[in-house]
């Protein structure tokens, strides 16, 4: 997968995306990653990429033609139209499912947005979706496009040594990932439970999925009605929630 970035601070996302296990999944050319200055496509000596609203108002405003520029430039790169994604604080809140959807793609473009957002023409011309990661507002959109960026390639092959390490992890399936320990075997007087260091493989797997519904069940239950659970499975969440409510 190839993931572009536009963005005014490039040096940002690369510190974060530089790093650990996406740094070493691009040296290893499992995953591309490329981030762009937009001021490199302005189009005057000040390298401005911004201006006044048109009817006034605080702030000033990304302009429409270096961001056309830069990304029909990745498009000449890349032999191809990417998905392009506006981080913004209007878009649709990023889930796991939305990034299974996007795993599906060979390429996105990640538009970092700032000031007071971007000339609404180049988001109707350009943009394919809006996305945001939550309901409040950031100085720049660096910070959401690095967060989509990590967890788009997490899911990417060979990013990861296996695709059990996010398929079991918190949301991939619907449910909270199991509770987990490592040594020593007792800590504080806490003893790991028995059935993890019994090397019973089937009973480890069905006593993880138990605790992945039970810890749904009382931190996230709204998260339940898109989990596929079996009878034994649903009557055990139903009876967490009814202790819950009283």
């Amino acid at each position: 997968m190839r993931i572009d970035i536009i963005t005014l601070f490039p040096e940002m996302c690369e510190a974060v995306l530089g790093e650990s296990i996406i740094g070493r999944a691009r040296k290893s050319g499992a995953l591309e990653v490329n981030c762009h200055q937009l001021r490199d496509y302005a189009f005057d000596k000040h390298r401005r990429v911004d201006d006044a609203p048109y009817g006034g108002g605080m702030g000033m405003l990304m302009m429409a033609e270096p961001i056309a520029l830069c990304f029909e430039d990745i498009c000449k790169q890349t032999g191809t139209r990417p998905h392009f994604i506006y981080m913004s604080p209007q878009g649709k809140t990023l889930n796991q499912n939305k990034l299974k959807e996007l795993a599906q793609y060979d390429s996105v473009c990640l538009l970092c947005g700032h000031y007071e957002g971007v000339d609404e023409r180049l988001i109707e011309e350009y943009i394919d979706e809006e996305i945001s990661i939550g309901d409040y507002v950031l100085t720049g959109g660096e910070l959401p496009a690095v967060v989509l960026a990590d967890a788009l390639a997490r899911m990417v092959p060979g990013v990861l040594s296996s695709d059990e390490c996010f398929e079991l992890e918190s949301h991939y399936n619907g449910l909270l990932e199991y509770p987990q320990y490592t040594r020593p075997q007792v800590w504080h007087g806490k003893e790991v439970p028995e059935v993890l260091t019994s090397g019973h493989h089937k009973n480890i797997t069905e006593y993880r999925r138990r605790e992945s519904v039970i810890r749904t069940a009382k931190k996230r239950p709204e998260l339940l009605k898109n989990a596929q659970l079996s009878q034994d499975e649903q009557r055990l969440a139903d009876s967490i929630l009814n202790e819950k409510n009283g």
